[in-house]
């Protein structure tokens, strides 16, 4: 029997190494799941919830293994539930390929039920899309949708009508018209000119003060940039993507900077002279130095995010680690000892020791922060640590002290809500020997990430270490939108929009086969964390928090405190509440007389 078109199209992608599929069916891709079943090919499909989900997973998977990442979803609503993950990829510049399924060519055009332009739908996300018209033509359009997808580290998208993934393949054929593309791309090295790196080695060697800023393009360069700050004598701030590019553990590191950050992060950025940004496109330019306070010189490998947060005097176009090794003997030894240097290591410090205050200060019933900041010291060596956005990611960002040979990530360009357990699940099935702890909100755990606990039940028995913990912040609030419209806005929090319902996840995890935990006392915090940490099956944590400890940047501008001092009197439901806590943790720092 002649393979079918999607048997060829299966046989092909595995050619280019893919082993993972994250997923759902549905009859416009039946086919291709009827293709997957009868041949003996190296994949694992993982059957996700909600096609959302499998591009999260499937944008979690590329960012911890570097690989292309692929998820598999039916025509119509199936393929537009994809776009929220595919967009996340684009918008952290993960390599992706999504698949689609379409309804038969010869009713395409004809309003037909579940039939969208898909390539339209997935023009703007993808730097290469395709619906496949013909069998000859699903040669050339896996191939170049592989290629593009690593080479360029983007999405690409193909799509392929029900009535075509079965009928006959049939190979192109020698004559006009036709194609023949091939399988395989190895990476260059991508390194500047000589003449350029002098340049920039002449930048970073007069500069008195310098600061080095690092992104998820740095993650594979950590010694290098350690040994780049060490003769420079620089500090390390981190982009949020560059979390465990460097570890915390070394005193000049400076922890996450921007709203999320830290206050060394952003005191080191207003006081230097000289900038070096690696691999990171940072998007709040706010907290980077002022416009012609420093020099500065950037490295990345995207050419088209070189000098967009701040006007370097040196861009470069290359990889992060080889283009530091091949700065690193341009670079002269900077005195040790340096009144920079100390400042910038006392200064964080005095910054961990805040941490510390703030995580322990008392809250109704548990402060947040000591939620991470607990679980800091318990990580074990090799975890993959994922976070939600919301309020949670600002103590991820902020309490978790990263050590070599951990990961983490989470949604960043884009910023989405319910991305940290698909992310969670991704990283066991990359992984499945490390341990793996999500952080999410109740809002994100409400809006789709209770169902994919039902795939860590589905799952479990295949990972050989089964701790996978969701910690869940319980605040029956949407934390950051509660806060951002106090501090931003100057309004009181609208009940009728922030305000969640209280669900007993962990007793949903137990429901499911999985274990929970339940904590609303503080003092118990880390004797839990301790517990899921030992658990011999997955766990969720739920941990009642306080949801007026504020997540807020490392400094009130004017404007913000003016916005927050105006919310008090307007009827905020927790006003009272608010100024105890508020004083406790922030404004102690701005606001005369005030005590925490």
């Amino acid at each position: 029997m002649a393979d079918a078109v999607a048997d060829f199209f299966w046989k092909r992608l595995a050619e280019w190494g893919v082993k993972t599929i994250f997923g759902y069916p549905g009859d416009g891709i039946n086919g291709l799941l009827g293709a997957l079943q009868r041949n003996d090919l190296p994949f694992e499909f993982i059957q996700v919830r909600h096609e959302e989900m499998a591009a999260f997973m499937a944008t979690a998977y590329a960012k911890f293994t570097g690989e292309v990442g692929v998820c598999l979803a039916t025509s119509g609503p199936g393929a537009t539930h994809l776009l929220t993950g595919m967009y996340d990829a684009y918008s952290d510049h993960v390599p992706l390929l999504a698949i689609a399924g379409q309804q038969a060519r010869n009713v395409n055009g004809a309003h037909y039920q579940q039939e969208l332009d898909l390539t339209s739908v997935y023009k703007d996300v993808s730097a290469y899309v395709q619906q496949a018209a013909s069998p000859a033509a699903v040669r050339h359009i896996v191939d170049r949708a592989m290629r593009i997808a690593k080479a360029e580290r983007k999405v690409a998208a193909i799509i392929l009508p029900n009535d075509l993934q079965d009928v006959p393949y049939e190979a192109p054929i020698r004559k006009h018209g036709n194609t023949f593309s091939g399988v395989g791309w190895t990476a260059p090295k991508i390194v500047p000119f000589e003449a350029d790196l002098k340049r920039a080695a002449d930048v970073l060697n007069a500069g008195e003060k310098v600061a080095i800023l690092v992104g998820a393009g740095a993650l594979h360069a950590t010694d290098e940039v350690i040994a780049v700050a060490n003769k420079l004598q620089a500090g390390v701030a981190k982009a949020l993507l560059g979390k465990a590019a460097v570890p915390d553990d070394l005193p000049f590191v400076t922890g996450t900077i921007g709203l999320l950050g830290s206050k060394p992060s952003s005191n080191m950025m207003a006081e230097c002279d000289t900038l070096l940004m690696i691999g990171s496109g940072f998007p709040w330019a706010e907290f980077l130095p002022e416009e012609g306070q420093a020099r500065g010189v950037q490295i990345d490998l995207a050419p088209e995010m070189l000098s967009l947060r701040y006007p370097m005097e040196v861009p470069l176009q290359g990889e992060s680690a080889e283009t530091l090794r091949a700065l690193l003997p341009l670079l002269e030894q900077k005195p040790e000892g340096g009144s920079w240097r100390a400042g910038i290591e006392s200064g964080v410090a005095s910054w961990w020791k805040e941490a510390e205050d703030r995580a322990m200060a008392k809250a109704n019933p548990v402060n947040p922060q000591r939620v991470t900041w607990e679980l800091s010291p318990r990580m074990p060596d090799r975890v993959i640590v994922t976070s939600d956005s919301g309020s949670c990611a600002n103590w991820y960002a902020r309490d978790l002290k990263m050590r070599c040979g951990q990961m983490c990530s989470l949604s960043g360009g884009l910023a989405s809500m319910g991305a940290a357990v698909p992310y969670a699940i991704a990283a066991k099935v990359a992984h499945p020997d490390r341990p793996v702890i999500a952080l999410v909100g109740d809002g994100a755990m409400q809006m789709n990430n209770m169902a994919e606990l039902i795939t860590v039940s589905k799952y479990m028995h295949r990972w050989p270490n089964k701790t996978w913990i969701c910690c869940v912040f319980n605040n029956e609030d949407l934390n950051q939108v509660t806060w951002e419209q106090r501090v931003m806005e100057g309004n009181p929090k609208f009940e009728a929009s922030q305000t969640i319902p209280n669900v007993p996840y962990h007793q949903f995890a137990e429901m499911i086969g999985l274990r929970g935990i339940f904590v609303d006392d503080p003092a118990r915090m880390g004797t839990a964390w301790d517990e899921a940490l030992a658990s011999p099956v997955p766990v969720v944590l739920e941990v009642k928090t306080d949801p007026e400890v504020p997540p807020l940047p490392p400094f009130f501008t004017f404007e913000q405190v003016k916005n927050y001092m105006s919310m008090l009197g307007k009827g905020d439901p927790k006003e009272r509440h608010l100024l105890v806590d508020t004083a406790r943790q922030v404004l102690s720092s701005v606001l005369p007389g005030s005590k925490s």
